[in-house]
């Protein structure tokens, strides 16, 4: 009898080893494995159905939340994401899909708003008392009133708003039209957000990107600012330098002339010929600078390097070409100096061009994101501004604010951008031409600036595509301009 027993007491202990061993192979050793398995949607259930934080503006306003589901809505989860308004934050907060995943700052900020950060646990358990919610907030800079103004301001043209505080790289306000209604993705109901989904992949006007940082455009004569810039710190621009009057220019390498824009004759020092905003005299100081010291000083500005911005999918502004694509081309060099060509920049980076003219030749990393915190409200993470490029000296950017003031005065931006209250400010307009000479015209509409002149607290950029022949047809100045102008009005009395 007693053999017996200590023979079954052997196989129990065995089958128990087995068990022991079969549990710590699936809980421990093929965890992640089980999760990432295609067919396991309980892992995925689990994570859907649950509470995520908040994303709120600099003022306060929630643009991202959770909501409990009565029993009545017949859902398979208890919890919807929701988004008060609308497409107006889209491009900032994207979408938390249980058919189409995370974007933006859902995607980025996950960890924070599921409550997975290691002090959001800690503070959890650490609290007898808790309720269970783990979930954090996520601050923005965003100020919800420049924002309205921004998406007011543009309208139902095509095109971006970026606003920023020059002297930390806080985006104030980034609205991107067209753009898209995040509550249709994240429903319930399969159909609705296969059939908005789709709707949405197919729209050529591509509202699923963000445009304003995720998208590159020709600068037309925005770029003269970089140029400028160039020639000013490599001696061969002077504020005493005089152009010849000239309504064409051939450059060497090719045949074909440049010209002003509308054929205009046009000339006289630098002053003169930024704040009439001439092509010529910025082609021949690209020529004159040379491929290598125009490469150079581009990419001091961060062309052809991804802007370090903590949200997803930052695309890179390229100059174009190599110092050797130019030493064999110095008639691509030229067109490339006055924002023409392949140059392609996008709506934050050239906001940020901008903030490093106000910012005495300083350019702040962007961002987004100001602070998180645990639901509790403890702090999770502050960002603390950080310097990007040194674009120019002190000296240059002074001089780059007086030529910029006089476009905003006397020169092509005159008709439209004079602020309430008289307060003063510095901008550069651009036209950028996208058709061949002799086809029907088409081009896109820029400005880019800062206010107060004298003291920056905000820089701004407005992009309007060329869509159309109403766009087509007018200037930045004309066009782009009046935007700037609402937007500055609401944001300068907000700012400290």
């Amino acid at each position: 009898m007693n053999q017996r027993i200590r023979h079954l007491t052997v196989v129990l202990m065995a089958l128990f080893g087995i068990l022991f061993a079969q549990l710590t192979t699936w809980q421990v050793v093929k965890q992640k494995e089980l999760k990432n398995k295609p067919g396991n949607m309980h892992a995925l259930y689990s994570q859907f159905d649950k509470a995520r934080g908040t994303i709120v503006t600099a003022d306060g306003k929630v643009i991202a939340d959770s909501i409990k589901l009565p029993a009545s809505s017949n859902s398979q989860f208890d919890y919807q994401r929701e988004y008060p308004y609308g497409d107006l934050y889209a491009n900032i907060t994207g979408y938390y899909s249980w058919g189409y995943g995370r974007t933006q700052l859902e995607r980025m900020q996950n960890d924070v708003l599921a409550g997975k950060t290691t002090q959001q646990q800690l503070e959890a358990t650490g609290d007898l008392f808790s309720t269970g919610d783990v979930t954090g907030s996520v601050n923005l800079t965003i100020d919800s009133r420049i924002q309205a103004a921004a998406e007011k301001a543009l309208g139902n043209k095509e095109g971006s708003v970026v606003v920023v505080n020059p002297t930390t790289g806080a985006v104030l306000a980034m609205y991107s039209n067209p753009s898209f209604d995040p509550n249709l993705l994240v429903s319930h109901d399969s159909n609705v957000v296969s059939e908005a989904a789709t709707a949405l992949q197919n729209d050529s006007r591509k509202p699923l990107l963000a445009n304003a940082y995720q998208e590159r455009y020709m600068p037309g004569s925005t770029m003269k600012v970089v140029t400028t810039t160039i020639g000013l710190e490599t001696g061969f621009l002077t504020l005493d330098r005089i152009f010849k009057n000239s309504r064409s220019w051939t450059p060497p390498n090719t045949t074909k002339p440049i010209r002003n824009y509308g054929k205009k004759v046009c000339g006289g020092d630098l002053a003169e010929v930024f704040r009439r905003s001439c092509n010529i005299p910025f082609a021949q100081t690209a020529v004159e600078v040379g491929p290598d010291l125009m490469v150079n000083g581009v990419n001091r500005f961060g062309f052809d390097e991804r802007v370090p911005f903590d949200l997803p999918g930052a695309a890179a502004s390229t100059f174009g070409g190599t110092a050797k694509d130019f030493a064999d081309s110095l008639a691509l060099l030229a067109i490339h100096g006055f924002g023409q060509g392949q140059v392609q920049i996008t709506p934050l980076h050239m906001a940020l061009i901008a903030s490093s003219v106000a910012n005495g030749g300083r350019m702040m990393a962007p961002f987004v994101v100001q602070e998180t915190r645990t639901h509790s409200g403890a702090p999770i993470k502050t960002t603390s501004p950080q310097l990007w490029k040194t674009t120019m000296a002190p000296t240059t950017a002074a001089t780059l604010t007086q030529l910029m003031i006089g476009v905003a005065t006397n020169g092509t931006a005159s008709c439209c951008i004079a602020l309430k209250n008289g307060i003063s400010v510095a901008v550069k307009t651009g036209t950028a031409q996208l058709n061949p000479e002799g086809q029907r015209q088409r081009s896109h509409a820029w400005i880019m600036g800062f206010a107060p002149a004298e003291a920056p607290k905000v820089a701004i950029s407005v992009f309007i595509k060329g869509v159309n022949d109403d766009v087509s047809a007018s200037t930045g100045g004309h066009l782009a301009g009046p935007i700037a102008k609402q937007i500055l009005d609401v944001a300068l009395p907000l700012l400290p």
